[in-house]
């Protein structure tokens, strides 16, 4: 039973995954500004960082719900995930100032990074 629970769970986090990372990488495309915000200033090619990441994020998305890709995919998103840290990290060491966010909510954007890492790593198991 307790595995049947852990199934059923892992199903639908891989469409939640699926689609965050989907809508995220297609907002990359809608909003780049938002995003060549928290880049490192040491970073050059910002916008194409941006856009690279994006399309990463929505290619990345779509091969999580394919079963045969999903061990790619969580491994992909893993390197995805830790290769745009430094964007939090900046976003925090500026207290929130390069978004206009809080210095609170910047801080807390860090811890969250290392969860969405946790979860894609929980997934690589390739009989789910």
């Amino acid at each position: 039973m307790i595995q049947f629970k852990e199934d059923i769970l892992k199903v639908i986090s891989i469409f939640i995954m699926s689609s965050f990372y989907i809508l995220v990488g297609i907002d990359h495309f809608k909003n780049p500004d938002w995003y060549v915000k928290i880049i490192p200033p040491i970073l050059p090619y910002k916008l194409e960082l941006v856009y690279f990441s994006g399309i990463l994020e929505v290619l990345l998305g779509v091969l999580l719900v394919i079963k045969k890709m999903r061990f790619i995919a969580c491994w992909g998103l893993i390197a995805l995930l830790l290769a745009v840290y430094p964007a939090n990290i900046y976003l925090a060491v500026t207290n929130g100032s390069a978004l206009g966010i809080s210095p609170l909510s910047a801080w807390l954007r860090l811890p969250f990074q290392f969860l969405f890492i946790a979860i894609a790593y929980w997934h690589l198991n390739p009989k789910n």
